[in-house]
């Protein structure tokens, strides 16, 4: 998994996305499949990352966790609780997909088949492109956006 810190283009708006490889990226970011989670913009880009680089054995100890919010101030406080209520968002994400059915591009087909009753009930997710999913709400089919994208089962390790 690779976590990239995206922004949309109009706005600016920061978030934090995983992706299974940054071919996942692409080819999400491509097929507009990505959005941002304040403004609804699908023109994303990645924005600067500091990179993450160990250090050697021989060194003194970090600093603790706490010990660094305290020094940056309220706003690294903000940044901390909202970095667990994304990781919270994450588990619970993951959780209820865990009983789920992946129905890859076929989730407009199926989700509306469901509600039309052509078909049984039943927990899915999938893909579906934003103008798509526009128009399953537009219909009343029940449909909600994920916070996380989803590796499609195929594409996991």
């Amino acid at each position: 998994m690779i976590v990239y810190d995206l922004k949309c283009a109009r706005h600016g708006h920061p978030f934090e996305a995983w992706f299974g490889s940054s071919a996942d990226y692409e080819d999400q970011r491509s097929r507009g499949l990505l959005s941002c989670p304040t403004c609804g913009d699908v023109d994303i880009e990645k924005a600067l990352m500091a990179p993450a680089i160990p250090t050697k054995g021989n060194r003194k100890a970090e600093p603790s966790s706490q010990q660094i919010v305290m020094a940056q101030g309220p706003q690294a406080v903000e940044a901390t609780k909202a970095r667990a209520v994304l990781e919270q968002l994450a588990k619970a994400q993951s959780e209820a997909l865990k009983d789920s059915e992946w129905v890859g591009r076929q989730f407009a087909d199926v989700a509306r088949a469901m509600h039309y009753g052509e078909r049984d009930h039943s927990a899915v997710h999938g893909e579906v492109a934003p103008d798509e999913a526009r128009a399953l709400v537009e219909e009343g089919v029940p449909v909600a956006p994920l916070p996380f994208p989803v590796v499609p089962p195929a594409k996991q390790n």
